[in-house]
């Protein structure tokens, strides 16, 4: 599919008028997955992000259409999802929580992931960015892998959740 994708950058006070986009493509991006209990739980993950004042978000459109989004905020110090893995910790802990990055099913495998990726972390100065994988989902951690974040350890955040891997990348202002 050939197309301009125009990536543009909202943040938390945006929410209210995204929450729809950001829906409409994770419908389209998991529509297999839509009957289970934990994709059913993403407006809520929507809304705890969103509310953080730091919260940041990309979004591609092509033309009024919606097509993929990666989001994410600053981590809570003392609380980032790798804390439990590395050991000892960076002398700069600061990181951001790459939460969501979705494409739909017809612009996947276009590059479109990691320049939503990219134009998330572009302007971030925390030192770290870190992110869960699903671990069934090898193909993708080799992606992230690829993009320089590496696997330090695996959690379950919420009971009905997959098991995902911990992946941390240090960012540009931690080079």
């Amino acid at each position: 599919m050939t197309a301009t994708i125009e990536l543009r950058t909202y943040v938390h006070e945006d929410l209210d008028a995204i929450r729809d986009r950001l829906l409409e493509v994770h419908a389209d991006a998991y529509a297999a997955q839509m009957d289970e209990p934990f994709s059913q739980r993403f407006p809520w993950f929507v809304n705890h992000w969103g509310g953080n004042p730091e919260f940041a978000c990309v979004i591609g459109y092509n033309g009024s259409e919606p097509v993929g989004f990666a989001y994410g905020a600053p981590a809570t110090d003392g609380r980032e999802w790798w804390r439990d893995h590395i050991l000892p910790a960076p002398s700069d802990t600061s990181t951001f929580a790459v939460s969501e990055l979705m494409v739909r099913v017809k612009w996947r495998k276009q590059g479109l992931s990691q320049r939503l990726h990219e134009a998330l972390l572009d302007t971030r100065d925390e030192a770290l960015a870190a992110l869960l994988v699903d671990i069934t989902h090898p193909k993708v951690q080799s992606l992230y892998e690829s993009w320089k974040y590496r696997k330090v350890g695996e959690r379950q955040p919420f009971p009905d959740s997959p098991r995902f891997a911990v992946m941390v990348r240090k960012l540009k202002a931690a080079a």
